[in-house]
């Protein structure tokens, strides 16, 4: 069955209604629904110039809502290099954004463990750990214990 540019973009747009695309995801998302990949380039492309799917816009974005949920810096990193931003888009939208990051690790360590400091070591490994997994460097996570 031959699809239609028109077709491909409609579902584009349908897909960009319900939030914003990164130009890598949506092609992907297109592919996975139909076959024409050279259209579908196409369409994205034309899409990207009239400013309707945008990494720029998409990370701020991104950004935005991984902070809300107390994410660090390092997974918001990787999870836009995934998802095919540039880094130097990524670098841009992480300085908008001018999050105090220890502030951020302060506030989600006393919303997950209280005030209380560990009292042993497997307990600050622990944290260390789950920190890590959040995207936290050394330094934001070391300021928590102190």
């Amino acid at each position: 069955m031959v699809v239609e540019a028109k077709t491909i973009r409609i579902k584009a747009m349908d897909l960009l209604a319900r939030r914003e695309h990164s130009v890598k995801e949506l092609l992907r998302k297109l592919c996975e629904r139909y076959e024409e990949t050279e259209l579908i380039a196409d369409v994205v492309r034309q899409l990207s110039e009239d400013n309707l799917v945008s990494d720029s816009r998409f990370a701020e974005m991104y950004i935005r809502s991984r902070i809300g949920r107390q994410f660090g810096p390092i997974k918001i990193k990787n999870d836009l290099r995934e998802r095919g931003v540039p880094e130097d888009k990524i670098r841009f939208a992480l300085n908008k954004a001018n999050q105090d990051w220890l502030q951020l690790i302060q506030e989600l360590s006393e919303k997950k463990y209280g005030k209380t400091l560990p009292s042993e070591v497997k307990e600050t490994a622990k944290r260390m750990r789950f920190f890590q997994s959040r995207g936290f460097d050394t330094d934001c996570i070391r300021s928590v214990f102190q």
